[in-house]
């Protein structure tokens, strides 16, 4: 009975240990161009904020969606969807980041052909340092 019962413990932490290093591990960082490679996966996006556009209409609770397209206007190669404060709205969120580098990490999703993350977490989004 006690054999069993160390079998069973040693079971469960090895099972714990592996899901709890699985979760440490530092998602890989891309380039926005190569977004569309990595459906399903989740990637460090870096990129700069070349375009912007703020939906027409809102979400209960959270306000009306961003979106900010890295790296390349037209056409668009990769963007990330995130929420302005309940304070500044929209135009907060679009001052934070407009025409600066950020790196944003989440799952990877597509829309329409055009690789995208939910960033419905700021958290989520990492301005950089720009190099002169």
């Amino acid at each position: 009975m006690k054999t069993i019962r160390t079998l069973i413990v040693i079971m469960c932490v090895t099972g714990l240990s592996a899901l709890a290093l699985a979760q440490s591990a530092t998602p890989p960082r891309i380039t926005a161009s190569d977004a569309s490679k990595h459906s399903g996966e989740t990637v460090t996006v870096c990129g700069k904020v070349v375009d912007i556009q703020v939906d027409k209409y809102g979400i209960a609770g959270r306000g009306k969606p961003v979106k900010f397209y890295l790296d390349q206007a037209e056409p668009h190669v990769f963007f990330f969807v995130t929420f302005g404060t309940k304070d500044g709205g929209p135009e907060e969120a679009t001052a934070a980041y407009q025409g600066k580098r950020v790196c944003v990490t989440g799952k990877m999703k597509m829309m329409t052909d055009v690789p995208y993350i939910m960033a419905a977490d700021r958290s989520q989004i990492k301005p950089q340092v720009e190099n002169k």
